[in-house]
């Protein structure tokens, strides 16, 4: 597998999705979605995983919106915050109710510890390409070639250090939510220890 086998989709909603990114993530961020849409490509073709690739793609672009200030929520979790912006955009796009309600489960359950395969391929993938992305787990599934090429054209900049403040805020503010579990247990300290940084 080369970084041209990666499924990358060219639609007017990932075209959106990738703009409304660019416009309000800092350059770590918006890289980091980016990674995470080609991390969950890589594993799904070398895993035979088929999936959606424009809803999986939209998703990625738009999944930490919530992180962001002029879309944070003092009231909700990021993920949820970052889920609704998702589904107002999908409405915008012209997405079925029904389609934009999916991506917003895709978004919301990027937090979850473990999302079913069987149940929703695009959220699976989107849990596990973020988890590799911040923290290093299981990147050791992805070929070491598209690893490399990935991190080459979309390099980590400042991820670590900004996704652990973003991580670390929004789990002061909102202690009940997932970002306030993983914090207490320990994901800043598995952020520093990133293989993708070494």
């Amino acid at each position: 597998m080369t970084f041209d086998d990666l499924v990358i989709p060219d639609t007017p909603a990932c075209r959106g999705a990738l703009e409304v990114a660019a416009r309000y993530h800092t350059p770590s961020l918006l890289n980091h979605s980016i990674r995470a849409y080609l991390w969950a490509a890589a594993y799904a073709r070398e895993h035979g995983i088929a999936f959606d690739a424009e809803l999986l793609y939209v998703s990625a672009m738009l999944h930490d919106l919530g992180l962001v200030a002029e879309f944070d929520s003092h009231s909700v979790p990021f993920e949820e915050a970052g889920g609704d912006v998702a589904w107002v955009f999908c409405a915008g796009a012209g997405w079925s109710p029904e389609r934009r309600t999916r991506a917003r489960e895709v978004i919301v359950r990027h937090m979850w510890d473990e999302v079913p395969l069987e149940e929703d391929p695009e959220g699976h993938l989107l849990e596990l390409s973020t988890g590799m992305d911040i923290s290093g787990r299981r990147t050791e599934e992805i070929p070491e070639a598209i690893r490399r090429e990935v991190l080459e054209r979309h390099p980590r900049l400042e991820i670590a250090k900004e996704f652990g403040a973003c991580i670390s805020e929004q789990g002061a503010r909102k202690p009940s939510s997932l970002a306030g579990q993983f914090v207490r247990a320990g994901i800043v300290g598995r952020i520093a220890r990133n293989p993708l940084d070494a």
